[in-house]
């Protein structure tokens, strides 16, 4: 309760500006990492290996030995493995062959949980040493009477207010909670195809008065997950109904049919999480950073190996604790020149670059294109521009090609270069690139 009225009061406080501060090179090595650990993690699932359910918060047991790697020395099931290798077949091919993809309003992971329950209960009716076991599927507890589904519901136990580690472990909750928020946020808002941009202010009161109405009937507290933002997306959603629905849906099946969720198998679980953590971490995506250069590749490595390593707030802090070690080396502190008079009601408005521009000028350059109105015009001028960091190079281009289409916005380009990737490593000519709508 404690932690939800702190985040309403940093909504407030409109704390959550501070995730414009976190380069892309970091966000993305979030990501990768969150899916190196969600394949970590399932894996021993996917064997029927499941005696621990939680798993390790990182590789490292003790600090000495790697804990995850104990899996290795417990008992692997026969049964879970072929459900697993079915299920990612499923997965697999439903992306790939084209006849499947005529049925996109019906997911692959539903599919391969339809498919893991009834080969589950083919083995079991057979006899089969394949058959799964209870301590291999879904568990959830299964009301029988009105009482049971009372003692779901557990109220706050209000003499805590008077103990002051309540109120540290609130306000910890709180601080954990919202950062990580926020840097989910400006990860989802890359996997958003529209390039929307969230009000992370608006998120912070939202989730704020979510944690404390959830306090209130013994829910634990909740942050925004990008595992979930990433299934949403690639599943075809453009907004946050589809979040809504996950909820309601999720509460429907809990409270009216626990005893089939009790059937599904953990490996048929597990394979699909293994492809949502494929997808995060991706060889593709150190390649990209590889070709941008050490001052993208090194913060990017740095991030995943210390997220995975450690956590993600310790591992987020060494990947910005580099880049801005990058950033003073390079004597990047300059600032730049905005010309706007009444933003929200000019037709034509002119950003004029310095002659340097980091990611930290990222933050105003991208509220400024937040409030740009349709129909209008905007000029970017960078003739007296030698560097150009990368993130706000990939932002201008996602809003000249991306929503300036939708929103017939005329974008005007001065003194660019030709290629982006060679704007950072090139600092001797400009390109003039006029009256053009897209780059």
């Amino acid at each position: 309760m404690i932690a939800g009225l702190i985040q309403l009061a940093l909504g407030f406080a409109k704390a959550g500006s501070i995730s414009n501060y976190f380069p892309n090179n970091v966000i993305e090595g979030m990501l990768a990492a969150i899916g190196i650990i969600i394949i970590l993690k399932q894996i021993p699932h996917a064997l029927g290996f499941d005696h621990d359910y939680e798993g390790h918060e990182s590789l490292f047991d003790n600090g000495v030995n790697f804990g995850y790697f104990s899996v290795l020395k417990g008992a692997m099931h026969p049964g879970a493995i072929v459900v697993t290798l079915v299920s990612l077949g499923i997965l697999l091919a439903w992306d790939k062959i084209s006849a499947l993809k005529k049925l996109k309003i019906l997911p692959g992971a539903l599919v391969a949980v339809i498919v893991g329950i009834l080969l589950n209960q083919l083995f079991i009716s057979t006899g089969s040493f394949f058959a799964i076991d209870k301590e291999h599927l879904v568990n959830l507890p299964v009301p029988q009477t009105l009482s049971d589904f009372k003692n779901l519901i557990i109220f706050p136990d209000f003499s805590g207010f008077m103990n002051p580690k309540v109120w540290i472990s609130g306000a910890t909750i709180a601080i954990v909670a919202s950062i990580e928020t926020l840097l989910c946020i400006e990860a989802s808002d890359r996997l958003d195809t529209h390039r929307r941009i969230t009000d992370t202010n608006l998120e912070l009161k939202a989730q704020g008065i979510g944690n404390f109405a959830s306090s209130l009937i013994g829910g634990m507290p909740l942050t925004s997950v990008v595992v979930r933002s990433s299934a949403n997306a690639s599943s075809g959603a453009t907004t946050k109904m589809s979040t809504m629905i996950h909820g309601f849906l999720l509460l429907i099946c809990v409270l009216s049919i626990p005893f089939l969720l009790n059937q599904i198998p953990l490996a048929t679980l597990a394979a699909v999480l293994l492809l949502v953590g494929y997808k995060l971490a991706k060889p593709a995506t150190l390649k990209h950073f590889w070709k941008l250069g050490r001052f993208q590749f090194i913060p990017f490595v740095a991030t995943v190996i210390a997220v995975v390593a450690t956590d993600l707030l310790k591992g987020v802090g060494i990947g910005l604790a580099i880049s801005i070690y990058y950033i003073l080396q390079g004597n990047m502190k300059r600032a730049y020149y905005l010309s706007r008079d009444n933003l929200l009601e000019e037709d034509e408005v002119t950003i004029k670059l310095a002659e340097e521009v980091s990611f930290l000028n990222k933050a105003p350059i991208k509220k400024t294109l937040k409030n740009i109105k349709p129909g209008s015009k905007v000029i970017f001028d960078a003739r007296g521009t030698s560097y150009i960091t990368h993130d706000v190079l990939e932002m201008i281009e996602d809003f000249a090609n991306i929503r300036a289409k939708e929103e017939d916005i005329e974008v005007e380009l001065l003194g660019f270069k030709t290629s982006y990737k060679d704007y950072e490593t090139d600092n001797e000519s400009h390109i003039s690139v006029t009256h053009r709508r897209a780059m």
